[in-house]
């Protein structure tokens, strides 16, 4: 009885690890509260170990999201409270030909308008964004790579979509008029 007990739960803790090592789960801490992220590591395997890297050098400690559009996403990763653009590492190939779609709830990678620029900054989407799908390898057609789904917290993101936006520093618009600070992303299991 007790070799049983002894083989279940080494059998449960295995499929743990093995479950905990295919999907990372990360905590993102921010002064509005909790949001919980699975990582999907199978179809995004570059954008997730970017992300990680970028997470477990406590990177996104203190960073904030600096672009805030109702009815479409939140943005953050590579700014400071003072607005100060943070240094990054090299861009990433873009896995947005991967059949993840830009769905409510899913994180994606940030870019400029070349395909495979992404280096630190991420956005949850807010709403189902087609058009930053892939459909195609050309400059129109990559799309941004989605990497993730919100699991906990969608009400912290929404709650951060409906915050009041305006100028700022350099942006124009669409920047918090209260900081929305991401105080820490720490790694849940990986």
């Amino acid at each position: 009885m007790f070799k049983k007990i002894i083989l279940s739960l080494s059998l449960l803790t295995l499929s743990l690890s093995v479950s905990a090592g295919n999907n990372p789960t990360v905590r993102m801490v921010t002064n509005k509260g909790n949001i919980e992220i699975v990582l999907n590591k199978e179809k995004a395997p570059k954008s997730v170990d970017n992300f990680l890297k970028y997470t477990k050098s406590s990177y996104y400690n203190g960073t904030i999201f600096h672009r805030v559009i109702k009815g479409f996403m939140i943005q953050g990763g590579g700014f400071t409270k003072d607005l100060e653009r943070k240094q990054v590492n090299m861009s990433i190939q873009n896995e947005a030909d991967n059949g993840l779609k830009n769905n409510r709830g899913t994180i994606a990678m940030a870019r400029t308008n070349m395909p495979h620029s992404a280096t630190a900054q991420f956005f949850i989407n807010t709403a189902n964004n087609n058009p930053l799908n892939h459909t195609g390898k050309s400059m129109r057609g990559w799309g941004y790579a989605v990497f993730g789904k919100v699991t906990k917290g969608m009400d912290i993101v929404d709650s951060i979509e409906n915050t009041k936006t305006g100028a700022r520093g350099m942006f124009p618009s669409d920047v918090p008029v209260d900081d929305i600070i991401i105080e820490k992303v720490e790694i849940i299991n990986e």
